[in-house]
């Protein structure tokens, strides 16, 4: 076996983990999968002379090679005044197909993947790799051309943006969570009762242009009117997950853990008595979303 084969053989055995911290930092398989082959061809190009811990060395690598790409793809968006796409930043070989891509959004969390999007790279970079994958700040900070102690503020200035901060009084946050949950378990299911059963029988449902389907009105009123509709969406609702916003329960609708509607909900007596289904890729960026605790 020449050194190339056996260098080969020692990423493979690595490149579980390397994508691993791949798809946490950059949020899509099809970019982590570019980036653990920029890893692996920064490793061929290098040999493994000198290489104590090539576990440690690959993720730093393509820690750095995430770090360049997030920062390409902030510097796009803020040129773009359109949605953000996240668009491969070079060709890859293979593509994970939706349901793969799905299956993986589900594992780590779309609600986690949607608020990482929203930290800086730096922030991204510190929190993902400590809290995600142990790695120690003075590691992390030549990453980011920081001391280990601002590299510790990046990540803890993550962490209070996942745990976001309240805009506006929420109210019994379990009990919301309780309806909110109930209701994604109706729609799911395609159970009419059990979704009327957590509307007011007077809920209004406001829809905004983006999210509005053409022939549907963009205002609701009625339990029993909406469900119907909103069980047509079952399938789809398998991408959604509760997630606060602006303080209070409401879900996220993110396929692949892309932000592509949010519904925001008001609660009164212990249902729910209004949803607004927001699209607008303007207004989607004003929300502040946050993690719900486990």
């Amino acid at each position: 076996m020449d050194e190339r084969e056996w260098l080969a053989e020692r990423f493979e055995e690595q490149r579980a983990h390397v994508r691993a911290v791949a798809y946490r930092m950059l949020g899509s398989g099809a970019e982590a999968d570019d980036a653990v082959q920029e890893a692996w061809l920064r490793l061929s190009r290098s040999g493994a002379n000198g290489l104590e811990n090539l576990g440690a060395w690959l993720t730093t690598v393509v820690s750095r090679v995430c770090l360049d790409m997030l920062r390409s793809r902030k510097a796009k968006r803020e040129e773009s005044l359109g949605p953000h796409k996240r668009e491969p930043v070079t060709k890859s070989a293979s593509r994970p197909d939706p349901e793969q891509e799905a299956l993986m959004a589900d594992a780590v969390g779309l609600a986690l993947l949607v608020v990482l999007d929203r930290l800086t790279p730096a922030e991204r970079l510190a929190f993902v790799l400590h809290d995600m994958f142990a790695v120690s700040f003075d590691d992390i900070a030549p990453m980011v051309g920081r001391s280990p102690a601002a590299a510790r503020q990046l990540a803890s200035r993550a962490r209070c943006r996942l745990r976001g901060t309240a805009t506006r009084p929420v109210g019994d946050l379990s009990r919301q969570r309780e309806l909110v949950t109930a209701f994604l378990t109706a729609v799911r299911a395609g159970d009419f009762e059990g979704l009327v059963a957590v509307l007011d029988p007077d809920v209004v449902i406001r829809i905004d242009a983006a999210a509005a389907v053409p022939g549907v009105p963009r205002e609701i009123r009625g339990a029993r009117n909406w469900a119907k509709g909103a069980l047509s969406f079952s399938q789809a609702a398998r991408f959604a997950q509760p997630v606060l916003i602006d303080g209070a329960v409401g879900l996220i609708w993110a396929p692949g853990g892309r932000l592509l509607r949010v519904l925001q909900f008001t609660f009164k007596r212990g249902k729910i008595a209004e949803v607004q289904i927001v699209a607008d890729a303007t207004r989607l960026h004003e929300f502040n979303l946050a993690v719900l605790d486990h």
